[in-house]
């Protein structure tokens, strides 16, 4: 199939179902629902052949003015090669306008978006499986929704952009948990189901062990259910992810562009992602 023989167009509602055909390809675990909250997020484009059939898609997730999140890039295994996956990142820039833009990249990405001018920043490692039986931890609430202004204020405290849109839609699907200290949140995580059963993310925290006492939190009152977490292999909780069952099955780059100050980062921190995609 030709380049001209391929279409794109803005990504609509309509076009979750073929997205999802695309990512089963590829064997991620995204369900309808798991698209649906994405594109709930994002503006985007798809690429339909000649039969309408969608071969491609690309999301960006804006966070306010400060930054965007490039995700959900995929190319049908049948037309690579043919310069659709520059096609749709270039899209994406149009879409993202003028923002710092963010994504975890796979290895096969990696080359185009070097070629685009991102930069490697980090290393992103996905855990999962079913954890073992948790005693559930000490200083850790369940929050209410009265909570969710302190928890934006907290999480743009520690991930350096707006991210009020993604938080309310966290909330809309799933819980957040709390540790709070003289009466103010010190850390917070949330959880949703996603894929296969649930992700725990974001954890924002001020130190591992108050970041392993959230997901413990979650862990506890969920055992032998299969849970997913993303974190930077730099957090310090990668080893001990693997020792209560959530073993390392993949992940992929961060990349920037521009490149980002690697001035170290301010307490709270960002000790797991709302997953790959979102950041």
């Amino acid at each position: 199939m030709q380049q001209d023989e391929i279409e794109l167009q803005a990504f609509g509602p309509d076009h979750v179902e073929g997205a999802v055909a695309l990512s089963r390809q590829e064997n991620w675990p995204h369900r309808p629902q798991d698209w649906q909250m994405a594109l709930q997020l994002s503006s985007g484009a798809v690429a339909l052949d000649d039969q309408g059939r969608v071969t491609g898609t690309i999301l960006v997730t804006p966070y306010g003015a400060d930054c965007a999140m490039i995700n959900m890039v995929i190319v049908d295994k049948n037309v690579r090669g043919k310069g659709l996956g520059r096609r749709l990142m270039k899209q994406a820039f149009a879409l993202a306008q003028d923002r710092p833009l963010r994504l975890v990249a796979t290895t096969d990405g990696m080359p185009l978006y070097e070629k685009l001018g991102f930069v490697p920043s980090g290393t992103i490692q996905q855990h999962q499986g079913k954890v073992a039986a948790l005693a559930a931890p000490d200083g850790v609430e369940a929050a209410g929704t009265d909570d969710l202004t302190e928890i934006k204020v907290t999480d743009r405290g520690a991930y350096g952009a707006d991210r009020e849109a993604l938080i309310d839609a966290l909330a809309e699907r799933g819980q957040f948990a709390v540790i709070r200290r003289n009466g103010a949140i010190e850390a917070y995580a949330a959880i949703r189901p996603f894929g296969r059963g649930e992700v725990i993310g974001p954890v924002i925290a001020g130190s591992v062990e108050d970041a392993r006492a959230l997901i413990s939190f979650f862990a506890a009152s969920r055992p032998g259910a299969f849970l997913r977490v993303d974190t930077d292999s730099r957090s310090g909780i990668a080893d001990w992810l693997g020792e209560i069952g959530l073993a390392h099955v993949g992940g992929g780059v961060t990349m920037d562009r521009p490149a980002r100050n690697n001035a170290a980062q301010a307490r709270p921190k960002i000790y797991a992602l709302a997953n790959q995609a979102l950041g």
